[in-house]
């Protein structure tokens, strides 16, 4: 049986601002991929439906690695300890522990996120990022915070779309 999930409402299209419109998609997707597995039992959350082997909670997990690996490791150069911690070997599925619930991937991913907003709310668009990995590029190859920006904005419009067909095929449940 199908049934839907409600979305939230999408950023005002009267908006001008780059920022706007790019902070306002990046907190709309990330509510998104929320909703889209909030209310999955464990079991759906942990299992992959797909080929390449990843599961929801999973998916979950990397876009909160993929806030703290852009803008905390690369665009503010902080040290981060694990920057790939949704991996055990890469490339491969996104790993969750067994000892990782989903309100602990839940509380991460919040946590990622609220660190990136007060990043980017504290920088220009045209800053450019202090490294990018761990190392110090040539300026001419690091990323302005708008350009990561906007590569956030479709690592989550994908990934939500993945979401999409997962949470689908495990309960009948379908979004926007």
């Amino acid at each position: 049986m199908v049934h839907k999930i409600e979305p939230a409402a999408e950023p005002p299209v009267t908006l001008t601002s780059p920022y706007e419109l790019l902070t306002g998609y990046l907190d709309f997707y990330r509510d998104a991929a929320l909703r889209k597995v909030q209310g999955m039992s464990d079991e759906d959350l942990r299992n992959s439906r797909v080929p390449t082997g990843w599961a929801p909670l999973g998916l979950l997990k990397h876009l909160a690695c993929v806030e703290q690996r852009w803008l905390q490791w690369g665009f503010i150069g902080e040290d981060v300890a694990n920057p790939w911690g949704e991996f055990q070997e890469r490339p491969g599925p996104w790993h969750i522990d067994s000892g990782e619930s989903f309100e602990d991937v839940k509380k991460f991913f919040q946590e990622q996120c609220a660190r990136s907003r007060a990043i980017v709310a504290a920088a220009r668009l045209e800053d450019q990022a202090a490294t990018l990995g761990g190392r110090v590029p040539a300026e001419e190859d690091r990323p302005t915070l708008i350009w990561i920006l906007f590569h956030l904005l479709q690592e989550y419009a994908r990934h939500v779309g993945h979401l999409d067909i997962a949470r689908e095929l495990a309960d009948g449940a379908v979004g926007e």
